[in-house]
């Protein structure tokens, strides 16, 4: 195993755990319960909202990164061969 094998593995589960933190963080985009329950506060999803896009838009990027970096780890394995 080759040193940029190595690098390459650890930036791949660095990005996975990365991309695993992001999507907890998010909000769940279900509208059932909060309907039932009475709605939810005006305000309050406003501010939510940014920080719900700026966390989605986030996790786009290193979704991509993850697959970029995931194509480039396996062509490494095939052509160190």
């Amino acid at each position: 195993m080759g040193i940029l094998e190595i690098i390459s593995g650890v930036l791949l589960v660095f990005c996975s755990v990365v991309i695993i933190l992001l999507v907890i963080a998010q909000e769940a985009k279900t509208n059932g319960m909060s309907a039932m329950t009475g709605g939810s506060d005006v305000y309050g999803d406003m501010q939510s909202r940014t920080a719900d896009a700026k966390l989605a838009n986030l996790t786009k990027i290193v979704g991509i990164a993850f697959f970029v970096l995931t194509l480039v780890v396996g062509a490494i394995s095939i052509f160190a061969k």
